[in-house]
This record gives C-alpha cells, sequence and structure tokens, in this order.
C-alpha cells in the first residue's frame, strides 16, 4: 500500500510539473499585442488608379484618407458597403485636387461622419464646390487640423505632421499623417513634395510603412527624408500606364537601393496591411474601385 501511495504521489507530482512548464511555455508565448486589446489594425490602400483612396480600421470604428477620382465614388461606396461600414469617425481629404477629394461627395451623401478635414484652402473647382455642397446638405462641419493635433481611432492614434495653406501648389498644403498603433507606424503623405518632406523632417517621423508622396513624383521621396524615416515598407497609389510617368525611375531606385520593399495599386490591385502592435503583414486583392 505504501509504495502504491509513493507511485501516486510521484505521478501527481509530475502531472503538476508538466501543468506548470505547459502553462509558462503559454505565458511567454502568447501573441504579443503590447497590450492592444481587440483585434488588428488594418489599412486598406485602395486601388482607384491614378489617385488615392486609405481606409483605417481598428476596433471597429473607421477612417478614411481622401476618396479617389469623381469615377471612384459610387465604386467606393459600394466597397465600403459591402464591408459593413455605415459609419467613419474620421474622414480627411489631403488637399483639394481631384484625384484624392473626387469622389468625397458622395462618400459625405451615404455615410455618417463624425469628424471632416481639409487645409484652409479654397479652389473654384466644382469638384471642390461638390464636397462643400455635400458637406452642407448633411449638416457636417469642415476643419482643418493644427500640426501636432492627434485623434483616436480606437487603440491607434493619428498626428499630423504637417498642414499647409501655399494656394500656389495645392500639393504642399496636404495633410500628412502619422499613425501610431503599439510598436507600429504608418506615414502618409498625400501629394506632398520635397519641400513638406524638407520642413517636417527634424520632426519625429520614422515609421514602418510609408505611403509615398505624390504616387511616386521625382519631385518628393527626397534621400534624405527616406533615409530619416527608415521605412521597411513602401506603398505607391497611382494608375496603370498613366500620362505622368508615375513612379518615377528615381523614386524606385531609391527604395530598392534601401532594401525598401515596394507595393504599387497599378502591379498588384488593392494593398491591406494589417499590424497587431508588433508585426506588419501584407496582401492584394483586385477590388473593383478604379472607375
Amino acid at each position: 500500500m505504501k509504495k502504491k501511495n509513493n507511485n501516486l504521489r510521484i505521478f501527481n507530482g509530475i502531472f503538476i510539473l508538466l501543468l506548470t512548464i505547459f502553462g509558462t511555455f503559454l505565458y511567454y508565448n502568447k501573441p504579443s499585442t503590447s497590450n492592444i486589446e481587440n483585434g488588428n489594425l488594418q489599412v486598406y490602400f485602395i486601388d482607384v488608379g491614378q489617385a488615392d483612396a486609405i481606409m483605417i480600421k481598428e476596433n471597429d470604428k473607421y477612417a478614411l484618407i481622401d476618396a479617389g477620382n469623381n469615377n471612384d465614388g459610387n465604386l467606393l461606396v459600394d466597397y465600403f458597403k459591402n464591408l459593413g461600414i455605415t459609419d467613419f469617425e474620421y474622414v480627411f481629404g489631403t488637399h483639394p485636387h481631384e484625384d484624392h477629394i473626387g469622389g468625397m461627395d458622395d462618400i459625405i451623401d451615404n455615410f455618417n461622419i463624425d469628424n471632416f478635414y481639409m487645409p484652409n484652402v479654397i479652389t473654384t473647382t466644382k469638384t471642390f464646390e461638390d464636397v462643400l455642397d455635400a458637406l452642407d446638405e448633411k449638416n457636417v462641419e469642415l476643419n482643418t487640423p493644427t500640426i501636432g493635433e492627434k485623434f483616436n481611432l480606437g487603440n491607434a492614434i493619428f498626428e499630423v505632421m504637417y498642414v499647409g495653406e501655399d494656394d500656389n501648389d495645392l500639393n504642399n498644403t496636404s495633410i500628412v499623417l502619422k499613425l501610431t498603433y503599439g510598436d507600429n507606424r504608418y506615414l502618409f503623405m498625400g501629394d506632398a513634395t520635397d519641400i513638406v518632406e524638407e520642413n517636417i523632417i527634424n520632426s519625429n517621423i520614422k515609421a514602418d510603412v510609408i505611403k509615398i508622396g505624390h504616387h511616386g513624383s521625382k519631385y518628393s521621396t527626397t534621400e534624405n527624408f527616406i533615409n530619416k524615416v527608415n521605412p521597411k515598407y513602401a506603398v505607391i497609389s497611382v494608375g496603370k500606364d498613366n500620362s505622368y510617368g508615375h513612379p518615377s525611375n528615381k523614386t524606385i531606385n531609391l527604395l530598392e537601393e534601401n532594401n525598401i520593399q515596394i507595393y504599387r495599386t497599378d502591379l498588384e490591385g488593392t494593398i491591406i496591411s494589417t499590424s497587431d502592435g508588433k508585426t506588419i503583414n501584407f496582401r492584394t486583392e483586385k477590388t473593383n474601385t478604379d472607375g
């Protein structure tokens, strides 16, 4: 009897030890989320041809940066509705060029928008007037953010790195945004040129992912700027066989020389990046969003 009891105690001891080891293994090998409680950040760089449209989702909250060309508006509406989106907490029109706000009136007409931002500049184009009319019809206030201002989207944080008032070059009025999620950072450059890059180069612009400015134009993405941002990934929103020659060989060569992985909407369609706050992944899909 004593031998049986000893064997039982030994068995129980081994069982408890194994449970302890297994529990310790699970604890130290659980997925790291940097104290992020719900799901992953998702950033959609949507294929809208020679234009920009970026949708961000975190914790069932949504933000939109730009809305493509005029012909993309209804396609974007359908795409977002199919994703189950009804509300945008933040919508940013980086600057009032048609390839960034062309579809914005359709977005305003079809979704609830809590906060709408554009630079403090005025143009006389019908596209710009359509956006103002849509905002007025839905009683949505147009605001201009300030440099350094921050916005929470669930557990993600937007920070305004730049916004300009240069009526002579609307590209350089672009709202530049940095998005932080855990240890990961995204930098969205709008159509900002090297002038804006020089303006913000001494700011905290380091990022894992950069949305390249102005569709990869030779007038953006300088070597000094890329060295400061030091990204692992670059996304270029650009139209196939566009008449501007975007992206420029200068930009592509610079990114390749720095071993930065390049994603392009003209080659891969819509580019979807996910982050758990530590690790960033990408996938691509063809979408009916280029009008």
